[in-house]
């Protein structure tokens, strides 16, 4: 039976390491490499010589339940995993061998110190199996193992009975070779520290020795057998956070999928039309401009005439002040004038956050300019608006600001200064705040002709 499971576990390495070459080679660059490899571990437990032993010796108790664990095994290992499936573990071990305490044996000690590679099959990945085990984890190994070999057992003192006991070649050295499998359950801790339960069986090829010291029955075809059991902590290194063991490797080709989606994304967005215009953003070059304003194929809106102000709204305005003007025909020219600068219409406009009036919108300077010139004696108020983004305090005094700016043109122009008064009329809430079309006719300063 132990013979079928070892051939089996051999076949599986073999497939395991067949298939991961196979999907380096046809698939290079297929599995990501964000996983630490490299791997060092510490173990102790106990190591068991099973077989063979000279009549008389023997390692464990029969009368207890599991013989009497000692701790007599200590091993030294790193791991390197040349993917997230397989990969090789190389390590230092020094068994003490001697019967426990109590078992009846004859008095025995050897001393093994062995190197040891072996290839290593991270069974989570293998089978797919690691998001549902969740910190729990199973490594498998297979490998070649060379033991120096010590014997410390005395020869017995020759009596009447055996005149010329066994020896048992005291202080005697040889070197073994074994061939070493084994799994390991484990369990990690934190991010990179993970503990795990080690069990390996040593089938010798080269073993003289008794494991008690004396030289083996030629019928044992130099064999020998041992079993180790043993606890270990590990430690991943690299640059990655989490142990290499249990990290989430994403597939390079869902990687590029997740790149194409997110390039997707961002070609939907730059399709979006912010200001309703029939033409995306990413070609709008005006992108807010007034709804239902003609725009060309760059999102600006025509001005043909170049004047700064778009045709429609140029259209909508010529055809406001000609309605106006047919309804003022039965005032006086005086009062007409009066009307359109008391009721506002008359003004000049401003950008977001800007104290001066925007090259467009001079015209409405121009008018007051003149109409003071025209009237001497007439004094004018200068107010001053602002819409509601930002804080209402500064608000008022950019407000205020505005219209000292259109104060100082004037009387740089020749108006005398006693005959403009500033007024700060703070922010504007007849409109929507989150219409920036609306917020640009709030962004204004406005004339009132004194009484």
């Amino acid at each position: 039976m132990k013979k079928i499971t070892l051939v089996s576990f051999l076949l599986l390495l073999a497939v395991s390491f067949s298939v991961t070459a196979q999907d380096k080679k046809i698939k290079k660059d297929s599995i990501s490499s964000e996983y630490n490899k490299w791997t060092i571990q510490v173990n102790v437990g106990q190591a068991k010589g099973v077989k063979p032993y000279m009549a008389g010796y023997y390692s464990s108790d029969s009368h207890t339940f599991i013989g009497k664990p000692q701790a007599n095994s200590f091993s030294l290992g790193a791991r390197y995993m040349i993917g997230p499936k397989f990969g090789f573990k190389f390590g230092f071990n020094y068994e003490d061998l001697k019967p426990v305490k109590d078992n009846k044996s004859l008095p025995f000690e050897m001393q093994i110190a062995g190197v040891s590679a072996e290839g290593v099959i991270n069974l989570n990945r293998l089978f797919g199996i690691e998001d549902n085990l969740k910190r729990f984890g199973f490594l498998a190994h297979l490998g070649i193992k060379v033991d120096r070999m010590t014997s410390k057992t005395e020869t017995p003192v020759p009596t009447v009975l055996d005149p010329k006991p066994i020896t048992h070649n005291y202080g005697r050295t040889e070197y073994n070779g074994s061939i070493i499998v084994g799994a390991s359950p484990q369990y990690r801790i934190t991010k990179k520290v993970a503990v795990l339960l080690d069990i390996s069986i040593q089938n010798s090829f080269r073993q003289h020795f008794n494991w008690d010291g004396s030289y083996s029955d030629s019928s044992n075809n130099l064999n020998g057998q041992m079993v180790t059991t043993s606890l270990g902590l590990t430690y991943s290194l690299g640059k990655n956070d989490m142990h290499g063991d249990w990290a989430q490797i994403k597939d390079k080709n869902m990687q590029k999928l997740e790149a194409l989606d997110k390039k997707i994304e961002d070609i939907q967005t730059l399709m979006n039309d912010t200001d309703k215009d029939g033409v995306p953003d990413y070609l709008d070059q005006e992108n807010n401009s007034v709804a239902g304003v003609a725009v060309d194929t760059r999102g600006r809106m025509i001005d043909l005439n170049r004047n700064g102000v778009p045709d429609e709204l140029e259209r909508y305005v010529e055809k406001t002040a000609k309605e106006s003007s047919e309804k003022a025909v039965k005032e006086t020219s005086e009062d007409s004038v009066l009307r359109l600068v008391n009721e506002g219409y008359v003004c000049t406009y401003f950008e977001s956050g800007k104290t001066k009036s925007t090259d467009a919108s001079t015209e409405g300077v121009d008018f007051m300019l003149t109409f003071l010139r025209n009237h001497p004696k007439a004094s004018i108020d200068i107010v001053g608006h602002a819409d509601e983004i930002g804080n209402t305090a500064n608000n008022n005094i950019l407000a205020k600001q505005r219209a000292e700016n259109i104060k100082k043109v004037l009387v740089k122009a020749g108006i005398d200064p006693s005959r403009l008064n500033v007024i700060s009329q703070g922010e504007d809430t007849s409109v929507a705040p989150d219409s920036p079309e609306a917020r640009r006719l709030v962004r204004k300063v406005t004339f009132r002709v004194a009484k």
